[in-house]
């Protein structure tokens, strides 16, 4: 059997599937805490918050409040706040959240480089159980996830049900754009977070991850299997599955190719894995760090760039007999490796562009060279939920994609914050994980 043929039977062949039994939600899984006072009505269920008439409620047996980091403005440090339990909606699904990735783009909003709604919870790479659905709740979906189900969420939330959605495009879904990252807000329009001292909202970063609970669209979910660990999985949600849609729908890499990645963060890491994955022949890890570079070998990378010792882009020509490769990926955001991500593929070759920049930066490039030598220069921000979150599951399930190996420090709640700040000095080479267990 061919590699390439094992990796497509990895993907696409049939699993047996695992049986969850739903588990009740015993005040033991659920600790009380005393943060929130509240009046609670005869079962327990709702009531409103003065300030915001926002209905909170308890779960059954269990808390009516959870702990959350939250940004304020740039320059200010996370903290960590009281809310009302937040409550899902029709075809959204609460969870107690296992853990959380630490991402260069939730860094981009704490220091204020890509605007966003604040005050904001942020986190968008998570497992959790499930917990509870919301009321009006498709059956098929109850019965896909149901309650004591431990799942995987992806940063991107699909509708469903919008233009792009409808054609299998969930990764420009209109309604993650419109409302969440727009405004911070599920596709409502309302955020599903209320502070217990005031009652007045905070918004949430995709699904608002750095929480004990939070509530996410269940078409952004996929069952994970007892088979794999919560906290490591955690990357698939984001590092993964930006690598995977950059990798497969905007690179459309095949068997043989040859690849650069520009930027050996967590998402650049996971890019490799995926290349190697594909059968990429040639994969060239190009960062300034020689300690990400040393990893980068053992991820899959053939070759290793120093882009602070050397011109990156001249010696990837190298490598390649002169060419260039067939697909440059950009991880990093920044003008100047755009620029070398472009000036690094061969006539013909693709540009892939997925590293967040700040906001309002500009890549330039060489037009001339575009047109006569036919560059395709591709933005790519994650792949799609619905089809290909499972698909990387059975990737990392099959042991093609090395999840202990792309996580490189785990750390407890409470140093998130700090996670952040080595995050911005460079000192984490791979992905962080929070536990939040």
């Amino acid at each position: 059997m061919s590699f390439s043929h094992f990796i497509r039977r990895a993907i696409n062949g049939s699993t047996s599937r695992i049986a969850l039994s739903a588990r009740s939600t015993s005040s033991s899984i659920f600790a009380s805490r005393s943060f929130c006072s509240e009046k609670k009505n005869s079962n327990a269920s709702s009531t409103k918050t003065a300030a915001s008439d926002v209905s909170y409620y308890h779960l059954n047996g269990g808390p009516s409040h959870m702990r959350a980091a939250v940004f304020w403005e740039p320059g200010k440090p996370l903290t960590f706040e009281d809310f009302h339990m937040p409550r899902p909606k029709a075809n959204e699904i609460l969870l107690k959240t296992k853990a959380c990735g630490v991402c260069h783009s939730d860094l981009h909003v704490i220091k204020g480089e890509l605007p966003f709604a604040s005050p904001c919870v942020v986190g968008h790479e998570i497992t959790g159980e499930v917990i509870e659905h919301g009321q009006l709740s498709d059956s098929k979906i109850i019965e896909r996830f149901p309650v004591g189900s431990q799942v995987v969420g992806a940063f991107i939330m699909p509708c469903g049900s919008c233009s792009f959605c409808s054609k299998g495009q969930d990764d420009l879904c209109e309604d993650f754009f419109a409302y969440n990252r727009a405004k911070g807000t599920l596709y409502d329009g309302e955020t599903r977070l209320f502070l217990c001292n005031s009652g007045k909202p905070v918004y949430m970063y995709s699904m608002g991850g750095l929480a004990e609970y939070c509530v996410v669209p269940a078409h952004a979910l996929a069952v994970l299997p007892k088979s794999l660990p919560y906290t490591e999985s955690a990357i698939l949600g984001c590092a993964v599955f930006t690598a995977y849609g950059a990798m497969a729908h905007a690179a459309q890499v095949r068997p043989g190719d040859a690849i650069a990645v520009i930027g050996i963060g967590g998402v650049g890491s996971s890019c490799l894995q995926i290349a190697r994955a594909f059968g990429a022949s040639e994969i060239i890890a190009v960062d300034v760090q020689d300690e990400k570079l040393q990893k980068a070998k053992f991820l899959g990378a053939t070759h290793c760039v120093n882009a602070s010792k050397e011109d990156a882009a001249k010696t990837i020509k190298e490598i390649t007999g002169g060419l260039g490769v067939d697909v440059a990926v950009e991880a990093l955001g920044k003008p100047q490796t755009f620029l070398q991500c472009v000036q690094s593929v061969r006539d013909g070759g693709k540009a892939v562009m997925i590293g967040l920049a700040q906001s309002g930066a500009k890549g330039e490039v060489d037009i001339n060279h575009l047109v006569r030598r036919q560059i395709k220069v591709i933005g790519s921000y994650g792949a799609r939920a619905r089809q290909d979150l499972p698909k990387l599951i059975k990737l990392a399930e099959s042991g093609i994609f090395n999840l202990t190996a792309a996580v490189s420090r785990t750390c407890k709640f409470e140093e998130a914050p700090q996670a952040y700040r080595d995050l911005d000095k460079g000192a984490i080479a791979g992905r962080a994980v929070v536990e939040i267990m």
